[in-house]
């Protein structure tokens, strides 16, 4: 009786908790009998799309562990079933909801989409905890696991919250989901499928995600407050990065629509040679960075042969490396932006985006786990690259 009540309490309250808050933060709060019915469609939804992961699993000998399968077989079921299946069950549980009449502003994507997953997320605890009632690992697991369900189905719930008035996904729907889809794979492949010690990858991926929320959610409520006075040309993806919408952080606060403003302009040409030193000097900023983390490991006398990813306690030396690689992508924006003197921020960002698939491709010929621990930390690269282009250009 104990272990049940465990196992129930601790696979049902955080999400449930999640889900209030999810809820709480609309200004329009939704009703509560659609939101609680698309929650318990979440966990309806989650069970058969388990079953099948059951059945491939004893079908095909593959398994999302990489003890069990292999790092290959495990990357290999995680993207192409587990994670597009569970994906596809959240929006089968969240589409009754788009379809209805109380879905009537941009924030309501979030809201039920985010409601279904945490209602997936439910089921996916339970079913962990099952299999592993033992230790503390596993309970960090599914809280980790827990702000990953809301952010990726966020991800598709914001299309669909753009595309309201239509009750029609458009074009950006199934771009955001394939996004959401690989995203929530890579992260539950730390999560789930990797050593305690692969945690530490989840780091970066919590940074991103909660800043990226931060600018979804301001943007989606702006659009809810804002009439359809908007142009249309508010929602292309087109253009590039200009001075004007890069002002400096004290004349406006940055938001998705302000990215957006940027990217349509294309008053000037891409400077190829801008780009092309950008990227060299961002990759000697990565080489110097490292160096430097090595030579400050050999003189504090970190132990790097002593990394294992089964054992949290000796990821110290991976995280000293890594902190010397991220902080070469803000040096070099900064000095990318502060020496070529554009107008723009696309060049310092199209460089350090260069820098990074160079990096990946090297590693994947040379140490491909090595390549999927890289992915995890490429997001916070870039960005850290772009706020350094964007002080460097704040104070020329």
């Amino acid at each position: 009786m104990t272990f049940l009540l465990r196992w129930l309490f601790l696979s049902v309250v955080p999400a449930v908790l999640a889900a209030y808050a999810v809820w709480w933060s609309d200004a329009r709060r939704e009703p509560w009998k659609p939101v609680v019915g698309t929650f318990f469609l979440g966990v309806a939804f989650a069970v058969p799309a388990f079953y099948i992961q059951e059945k491939a699993s004893s079908w095909t000998g593959l398994d999302v562990r990489t003890s069990v399968a292999g790092d290959a077989g495990a990357l290999l079921f995680q993207f192409a079933l587990v994670s597009p299946m569970r994906e596809l069950a959240k929006v089968a549980a969240a589409w009754p909801a788009f379809r209805s009449r109380h879905f009537d502003e941009p924030f309501d994507g979030v809201v039920y989409a985010a409601t279904a997953a945490l209602g997936f997320a439910v089921y996916d605890s339970a079913w962990h905890l099952h299999r592993h009632p033992a230790g503390g690992a596993w309970l960090v697991r599914i809280l980790l696991a827990l702000p990953a369900h809301v952010f990726f189905a966020s991800l598709w719930g914001y299309a669909l919250g753009r595309s309201r008035r239509v009750k029609r996904p458009g074009a950006l729907f199934p771009m955001t989901w394939l996004a959401a889809t690989l995203g929530h794979a890579l992260y539950a492949h730390f999560a789930y499928g990797r050593g305690t010690g692969a945690l530490v990858a989840l780091i970066p991926m919590l940074l991103v995600m909660g800043a990226v929320s931060w600018l979804a959610v301001r943007d989606l409520r702006a659009r809810g407050d804002r009439s359809s006075r908007i142009p249309s040309s508010d929602s292309s993806l087109g253009g590039r990065l200009s001075a004007t919408s890069f002002a400096p952080p004290t004349s406006s606060r940055p938001s998705l629509r302000a990215v957006r403003e940027a990217l349509q302009s294309a008053d000037s040409p891409i400077m190829g040679r801008w780009i092309v030193l950008g990227t060299l000097v961002t990759l000697g900023a990565m080489i110097t960075g490292l160096s430097a983390s090595i030579a400050f490991g050999h003189y504090a006398h970190v132990d790097f042969a002593a990394v294992n990813e089964h054992d949290l306690s000796t990821t110290a030396p991976v995280a000293l490396l890594g902190a010397g690689l991220l902080a070469a992508f803000p040096v070099s924006g900064f000095l990318v932006a502060r020496a070529s003197g554009l107008p723009t921020l696309l060049e310092p960002a199209l460089s350090a985006a260069l820098a990074i698939a160079a990096t990946l491709v090297l590693l994947g010929l040379a140490a491909p786990i090595a390549m999927v621990f890289a992915l995890a930390f490429s997001p916070i690269a870039f960005a850290l690259a772009c706020a350094g282009a964007w002080v460097g250009r704040v104070l020329r």
